[in-house]
């Protein structure tokens, strides 16, 4: 109830604000739950070969959470497989737009591109990869140090 404590003789929030934050709590984790539901499921059905039900599991698992960034790439991932390079890439660059320093986003990207013959674009987002990779290891490197 700190939520509900006085602040400057004021109410710092409403009972029915707090009321609804925790619905919407319940609400975004039984979606986050569903959508993880899901995308198990997709991983279950890709690794059995189905193609098909694990892009449907796949998206629905991104309709319930989108922002679940291993649903998206798992997504991607079949649609190359199924050769629909058009489709995975718009998902590899809605990756992008919510992690911009997502190597692996980056290098489907660059592999998709390769795949439909755009050589220039598959050897920048090569080039991006490899870019982020190298700033992650020195970040890494740094916070190893003493």
């Amino acid at each position: 109830m700190d939520a509900l404590k006085q602040q400057s003789g004021k109410n710092q929030y409403s009972g029915s604000a707090v009321l609804n934050s925790a619905r919407m709590t319940t609400e975004q984790h039984d979606a986050r739950q569903a959508a993880e539901d899901r995308y198990y499921s997709a991983l279950d059905h890709y690794a059995e070969g189905r193609l098909s039900e694990a892009i449907a599991d796949y998206e629905a698992a991104i309709a319930c959470d989108s922002t679940f960034l291993d649903a998206m790439h798992g997504l991607a991932r079949a649609l190359q497989d199924s050769e629909e390079f058009d489709k995975a890439i718009e998902v590899a660059l809605r990756i992008t737009e919510l992690d911009p320093d997502d190597v692996l986003a980056h290098t489907s990207l660059s592999i998709l591109y390769q795949r439909k013959g755009m050589v220039p674009e598959a050897e920048a987002e090569a080039n991006k990869a490899r870019v982020l990779g190298w700033k992650q290891q020195l970040k890494q490197g740094k916070s190893a140090q003493p």
